[in-house]
C-alpha cells in the first residue's frame, strides 16, 4: 500500500462559499470535526484542534499553521506538529479542501499528504496513515450532514 496521501471527493449540496465557511472557521469546523478549533482563516495564522475535553489530560491539542485561505476554492493547513515549532515540510501533514462548483453544489477534493515526508519508521508511517484515513472517513460524512443542517435552518 501507498502512504503518500489521503484523497477524498464528496458531493456537498451547498454552494461553495458555504461549505469554504464549514470548512475554515473554528465556529464551523467544531460542528463537524475537532471539539474546539481555534484559527483565523488566513494565510500564515496559526491555531489548534483539540480533541477531548482540553481540561483533562486525555485532550489532543493539535497546532496547525493555515497556508492557504482562497474563498471559496481552496483551504489548506498544515497540522500535527510538535508544539513550540515551526510547521514544514518534514515535520507535519498538508491537508486541503479544494472546492469545485458542481450543478447546485459543491464537490470538495480533501487531501491530506506528508506522511512519508515525517521521516517516521515503516510501522508508524503506515499506523499515522491508517489513523488518519479512518478518521477522515468519520468526519467528511459528518461535514455533509452538518451542512445539510445549517442550508436547511432558516
Amino acid at each position: 500500500m501507498e502512504y503518500g496521501s489521503i484523497e477524498r471527493e464528496i458531493y456537498v449540496e451547498a454552494a461553495p462559499e458555504v461549505v469554504y465557511e464549514v470548512v475554515s472557521t473554528p465556529e464551523h469546523l467544531q460542528e463537524w470535526w475537532p471539539d474546539e478549533a481555534e484559527l483565523k482563516p488566513e494565510p500564515g495564522a496559526t491555531g489548534v484542534v483539540v480533541f477531548g475535553d482540553r481540561t483533562t489530560p486525555g485532550a489532543n491539542v493539535v497546532p496547525l499553521t493555515v497556508l492557504e485561505a482562497d474563498p471559496p476554492r481552496r483551504f489548506s493547513f498544515r497540522w500535527a506538529y510538535e508544539e513550540g515549532e515551526v510547521a514544514s515540510v518534514d515535520n507535519s501533514l498538508l491537508v486541503t479542501f479544494d472546492l469545485v462548483p458542481s450543478g447546485t453544489g459543491t464537490l470538495l477534493r480533501f487531501s491530506e499528504g506528508g506522511f512519508r515526508e515525517n521521516g517516521w519508521e515503516a510501522a508508524v508511517l503506515e499506523e499515522r496513515y491508517r489513523q488518519n484515513a479512518a478518521g477522515w472517513d468519520h468526519f467528511l460524512p459528518r461535514l455533509v450532514s452538518y451542512v445539510d443542517r445549517v442550508v436547511s435552518t432558516p
